[in-house]
C-alpha cells in the first residue's frame, strides 16, 4: 500500500511580505514616538575684550511666606498683611532700586492667595524681577 500521492514535494520558503509589513509598522511606531529636539538659534561669535569683568551686584529682597500666611520681608515681619502693606515693605527693602530681585520663599502649605498677594505687591512697588526659591526633594 502506497499512501503517498504523486505530488512533488515543494521546497520550504519564507514569505517575506508579512515580515516587511511588520517592520514597516515598527518603523512607523518608532517615528511617531520619537521626540525630536530642534534647537532654534544662531551661532554667534562674540567679540572679545581685554577689560576685566565686573560683577554687578544684584539687590535681592527675600520674602518668606509662612504656612499661616504671614509675610516676612528680609526676615522682618510685615505688620500689615494686605497688598498695600506688603508693597510698602517691599519698596522700603528695595530702597528705590527698580531692578531689585524679589525672591519668594513660600512654605509648601502656604495658601496660594498669600503668594499671589506678594506678587501683586511687588508689581505695585514697581519691582518686576520675581523668583521663587525651591528645595530639591531627596528620594
Amino acid at each position: 500500500m502506497r499512501f503517498q500521492s504523486n505530488r512533488r514535494q515543494e521546497d520550504p520558503e519564507i514569505n517575506l511580505i508579512p515580515m516587511i509589513d511588520i517592520l514597516l509598522v515598527i518603523i512607523i511606531f518608532l517615528m511617531l514616538t520619537t521626540t525630536y529636539s530642534r534647537v532654534a538659534g544662531l551661532e554667534v561669535n562674540l567679540p572679545s575684550s581685554s577689560a576685566e569683568a565686573t560683577e554687578s551686584e544684584v539687590d535681592e529682597v527675600n520674602v518668606a511666606v509662612t504656612a499661616t500666611g504671614e509675610v516676612l520681608v528680609n526676615k522682618q515681619v510685615v505688620t500689615r498683611q494686605d497688598v498695600t502693606g506688603i508693597s510698602a515693605a517691599l519698596a522700603a527693602a528695595a530702597a528705590g532700586n527698580d531692578k531689585a530681585l524679589i525672591v519668594i520663599s513660600a512654605d509648601a502649605k502656604a495658601s496660594h492667595q498669600s503668594v499671589v498677594d506678594v506678587m501683586q505687591a511687588a508689581q505695585q512697588a514697581g519691582l518686576s524681577a520675581i523668583s521663587f526659591a525651591t528645595q530639591t526633594s531627596k528620594r
